[in-house]
């Protein structure tokens, strides 16, 4: 069925795991991510940032896919589409598209800036039904052209954003987007903690892919509801669909075909997303 991201995160929130988020770049992707969350029987949310959805044609376009993909696999388990890194404009185009959760990201602007454009995009989006994230500090690394150093979140600015009416926050913690280099620091527990206990609500972790599972299960201890993945899923798909290539499965018989070409890639999102939910701790938690 398909959700607002609000319950299935409150639930996770309180039950002390969390829901998977992961991007969507195309059919491949929206189907593998489906097809997992079905077999995994957990909430799972799939996202779009700015970027995919002009790729892909769209914001009508990429909620439909999600939406017919949703009905024509007969999926039960709760489904949020969520548009990733919103900007202002952005989130209003996805709130009119049928998307059911939407992340304005005014990390970029001034905080009272930041705090105004979100009341008015939660106001929009509340009166839809469609739950929403916003973001204080910087998330390292590069999203869309929008490259941050990755500060650490404020305490007290993670206070003012909450008040807002957001449903879930994303709040820098030395995470980034990308893979992480090989003198990253880690996660901050001690900022997650204060944060955590600050705004008493599902903590959002961006930057996923490359993290420890230790780090992982001890940020979910702390209030991180919603983990995003998008890079770990890209790279399993490239390297599937480049060996599938080089041992030259591409050259027998209609082995070109896309349909052939693309499956085994595919097959690897599902196995990487089935692999994340594990580790989440979400798996039957749609019952």
């Amino acid at each position: 069925m398909l959700v607002n991201a609000k319950e299935m995160l409150d639930k996770a929130y309180e039950n002390g795991y969390a829901i998977g988020h992961f991007n969507t770049n195309n059919l491949e992707w929206t189907k593998a991510i489906l097809k997992a969350a079905e077999e995994k029987n957990t909430a799972v949310i799939i996202a779009a940032s700015e970027g995919a959805i002009k790729y892909m044609g769209g914001f009508e376009v990429v909620a439909n896919l999600v939406k017919n993909m949703h009905d024509a696999m007969e999926i039960t388990v709760p489904v949020a589409i969520h548009l990733d890194h919103g900007s202002y404009e952005g989130a209003k185009s996805a709130i009119a598209a049928g998307f059911t959760s939407v992340m304005f990201d005014g990390s970029s602007f001034p905080l009272e800036e930041n705090l105004e454009k979100t009341r008015e995009i939660v106001e929009l989006a509340h009166s839809k039904n469609i739950s929403v994230e916003g973001e204080v500090g910087g998330i390292g690394g590069e999203e869309d052209g929008v490259t941050s150093a990755g500060e650490l979140a404020d305490v007290n600015e993670c206070k003012e954003l909450a008040a807002c009416g957001i449903d879930f926050l994303a709040a820098g913690i030395g995470n980034i987007h990308g893979v992480y280099p090989a003198d990253w620091q880690g996660l901050n527990f001690e900022r997650l903690n204060e944060i955590s206990e600050a705004v008493n609500m599902p903590i959002v972790l961006h930057g996923g892919t490359g993290i420890p599972d230790d780090q992982i299960k001890k940020a979910i201890s702390l209030g991180v509801s919603k983990i995003n993945v998008n890079t770990e899923c890209q790279l399993a798909f490239a390297e599937a669909t480049r060996k599938y290539i080089e041992e030259g499965k591409d050259q027998k018989g209609k082995g070109f075909d896309p349909r052939k070409l693309l499956a085994d890639g595919t097959s690897a999102i599902v196995s990487k997303v089935e692999e994340k939910i594990d580790m989440f701790g979400s798996e039957n938690s749609a019952k």
